[in-house]
């Protein structure tokens, strides 16, 4: 789930298709624009040619600046080069990296040549990376040689160690067999890349390839392409226990970037501080695509959040927005050397990823000059934005609920029991159709199947209320899912990966109210008989194999577990014990 603000700047022609008689909470809201017809290739060549010589983004800490033309012209050179070393539309690329120009111009590239680009959490370590790789089937992965902790060379060796050897043939490894090439690039001069194994590719070598691919017929593979092509594969966790690779095409996502621009009056003059990450639909569409829809300036403050250089960035560039989950806006805020900057320049920007407390909103008004930053909702699924509010809604919405349905979208809540859509006020499964709802799951139609109908109602798997007016309040989530600090974690994922070590016969996954992050995750553990563990091992079993959000936070073991006459595990008790015996706050509903 994604929980996002914006304003409206552009009237909206709103038809109510509320069943009057009933009273049923089925809401439509058109837009007096219609929507994109283009493919992000063809929308963005029109802008880089009306905004040549404006900023098109700037990255602080790579030092560069490029013009819309520069961008459009490095793009080419890049998807010239895929052509070159044997990628066309329908291949997938994986990109593996923190955020930096590279990632952007990957992202434009493979929108060019119609290449379906994979993001993949640059978190991620062995278990999570060979999962994402094996079930998008991806052919071409980029990465950073490494970042912080995370070797990626390294551990790409590890899982595939042909890449040891010469890169004359693609590596040829049976647990990875659609892998063809391996690209690396150093984003401090990633065109002089060092070689780290044979295996691999450098960046400047695919440039270099694509200076034999002709202008004319790059031009011809772009308008080839068809609209609702697929074009990007997202993870997102599920029930199942692992990621789900979410299938969004070029309508999905360039309109959903589009309409989210308007409604926060985005125009070329704008400049977006973009501190959230670019493997995340928040950072790729609600940041990247929606600047480069519009000719704004992407501003990238540093690889990673960093707190400081946010404030340097909005403060140095004259950023005019600023997107961030609330614990970002919380450390910026807190921050001792915040009064040192200058933020008069912000306007607006999306908080995102958890709910928010009116008392952060206000602060961020106040403090921060974003008179204009909104809460809204959506999920991956959905491209990913489908709710917000304005900025002419009452304090009282803007906090309290997460606006109306985006134009050109519709939005339903059902009985969780028969289906049924409810009346108006009742709570329910929030459902969206529309342009915006995904392609589906790659490779598992049956998953697909169970969460869009047979109508094209994708359900949402949240839990709210709907008013006459269209304004949604989310009050929980059927799904077990935890929100921490904007991340989506599912605790089957982290049960799957524990029920793997020996000494663990079962496990309860959970999350607790956190102050900071929204929650924190905590695991019960019930050890086979005559077995000794404790937190440090468990932690350190879970290092460099699931991403370092997705390790507890507590880890509690027990003899038995609260559960129903049905042998059930009862989440729900142990997580009134946990707040009771840890004295937590109970979190606050959105």
């Amino acid at each position: 789930m994604i929980a996002t603000g914006t304003a409206s700047i552009y009237k909206v022609v709103v038809s109510h298709h509320i069943m009057a008689q009933q009273q049923k909470s089925y809401y439509h809201r058109g837009g007096s624009e219609p929507l994109l017809g283009s493919t992000i290739a063809e929308h963005f060549a029109d802008i880089a040619n009306r905004f040549a010589d404006h900023e098109a983004v700037v990255s602080l800490h790579q030092q560069r600046r490029l013009s819309y033309k520069e961008l459009s012209d490095a793009v080419d050179k890049l998807a010239k080069g895929l052509l070159a070393i044997g990628f066309v539309k329908g291949d997938r690329i994986g990109i593996w990296s923190t955020n930096n120009i590279e990632w952007l111009l990957l992202q434009m590239a493979t929108a060019r040549i119609g290449a379906v680009l994979v993001n993949i959490n640059p978190a991620y370590r062995l278990r999570e990376l060979a999962y994402a790789l094996q079930r998008s089937e991806v052919q071409c992965i980029f990465t950073i040689p490494a970042f912080r902790s995370s070797n990626y060379v390294d551990m790409l060796v590890e899982l595939v160690p042909e890449l040891k050897q010469s890169n004359e043939d693609s590596p040829d490894n049976k647990e990875f067999p659609f892998l063809r090439k391996v690209v690396v690039y150093d984003p401090d001069n990633a065109e002089q890349t060092q070689l780290p194994h044979d295996g691999f590719m450098t960046w400047q070598e695919v440039i270099a390839a694509g200076e034999s691919i002709p202008t004319g017929r790059l031009d011809e593979i772009t308008s080839s392409l068809d609209r609702d092509d697929p074009i990007n594969i997202q993870y997102t966790s599920g029930t199942t226990g692992f990621p789900k690779a979410v299938i969004l095409t070029h309508h999905n996502i360039l309109n959903n970037a589009w309409f989210s621009a308007k409604a926060m009056h985005f125009t070329e003059n704008d400049r977006l501080c973009v501190p959230v990450p670019f493997y995340h639909c928040f950072g790729m569409v609600l940041a990247n695509l929606l600047c480069l829809s519009v000719g704004a300036c992407i501003v990238i403050p540093a690889e990673h959040f960093d707190v400081l250089a946010v404030l340097n960035a909005i403060s140095a560039e004259r950023c005019t927005a600023i997107h961030g989950v609330p614990t970002m806006f919380i450390a910026e805020l807190e921050h001792a050397d915040f009064n040192s900057y200058d933020l008069s320049s912000l306007r607006t920007g999306i908080m995102a990823g958890a709910p928010c407390l009116p008392s952060l909103m206000k602060r961020v008004m106040q403090d921060m000059h974003c008179s204009e930053i909104l809460i809204g909702y959506g999920e991956t699924e959905a491209s990913p934005l489908t709710h917000l509010t304005t900025r002419d809604d009452s304090m009282e919405r803007r906090t309290e609920t997460v606006g109306k349905n985006l134009p050109h979208q519709e939005v339903k809540i059902v009985s969780t029991e028969t289906g049924e859509t409810l009346p108006l006020g009742e709570i329910g499964e929030i459902c969206f159709r529309g342009y915006h709802v995904m392609r589906g799951y790659y490779g598992q139609p049956e998953k697909t199947a169970e969460a869009i109908d047979d109508n094209g109602w994708l359900y949402s798997g949240d839990l709210g209320t709907m008013d006459a007016d269209g304004y949604v309040c989310i009050t929980g989530r059927r799904k077990e899912m935890i929100i921490r600090g904007g991340e989506n974690i599912y605790p089957k994922e982290i049960e799957a990966f524990l029920f793997t070590h020996p000494k663990v016969a079962q496990v309860a996954v959970f999350g607790v109210p956190d102050e900071f992050y929204g929650e924190e995750i905590m695991a019960w553990i019930q050890l086979h008989q005559g077995e000794q563990s404790s937190e440090d091992e468990i932690r350190d079993y879970c290092k460099d194999q699931i991403a370092h959000f997705k390790i507890p936070k507590y880890i509690w073991f027990v003899e038995e577990f609260p559960m129903t006459v049905t042998g059930k595990l009862q989440k729900y008790r142990m997580r009134e014990t946990a707040i009771d015996k840890l004295h937590l706050k109970p979190e606050v509903k959105p």
